[in-house]
């Protein structure tokens, strides 16, 4: 009889142990995973929602409309703003949920990619960069950079108007809002 409440003991015993071995193993798998998400992952499941991003000089508030790897697109009440996700320093407002992973093509849909839809639509913009507001139309749009044709806000993008032209490195670019403001 004793003997049968020992094997119980050690049977339970046993039980515990493998159970926490288990919890731990779920745990490390967890955290393993986790440390696979990116900013982009976090906020493409925030399509249509409103979400605030610190960036190194304010905050821009608005809605989520676009999210590549690269990028988070959103709209300030009617203006449109492209926000590099290497400028991003906070995002405010964002739920545990992932996106799951993204695909080949928006893998693939860097910052130049969104740069250049704006170069293409000779769509007025301001880029943020450093401590500048560049005012003007996105000319070309290289591989680490891109070429802005300054001009007064408001007016069109014409050889008369253009007072010069600056080479803008991504690396310095917080936003891009449309509508040169």
């Amino acid at each position: 009889m004793r003997w049968h409440s020992l094997f119980e003991d050690l049977e339970a015993q046993l039980e515990r142990e493998e159970i926490a071995g288990l919890h731990a193993e779920v745990a490390e798998r967890v955290r393993a995973e986790r440390a696979t998400v990116g900013l982009a992952d976090r906020l493409l499941v925030h399509l249509g929602s409103q979400l605030a991003l610190t960036l190194p000089r304010g905050t821009v508030s608005g809605v989520v409309t676009d999210v590549a790897p690269q990028w988070v697109l959103l709209r300030e009440d009617r203006t449109p703003v492209l926000v590099p996700a290497a400028a991003v320093v906070a995002a405010h407002g964002l739920a545990r949920a992932v996106a799951p992973e993204p695909g080949t093509v928006l893998r693939r849909l860097g910052l130049g990619h969104a740069l250049r839809a704006l170069a293409r639509d000779r769509a007025p913009v301001t880029v943020h960069a450093g401590r500048e507001r560049l005012t003007g139309t996105i000319d070309r749009v290289g591989a680490d950079h891109l070429d802005l044709a300054l001009h007064p806000a408001g007016e069109p993008r014409r050889p008369g108007a253009v007072t010069s032209v600056a080479a803008v490195a991504f690396a310095h670019v917080h936003q891009v809002r449309g509508g040169a403001s």
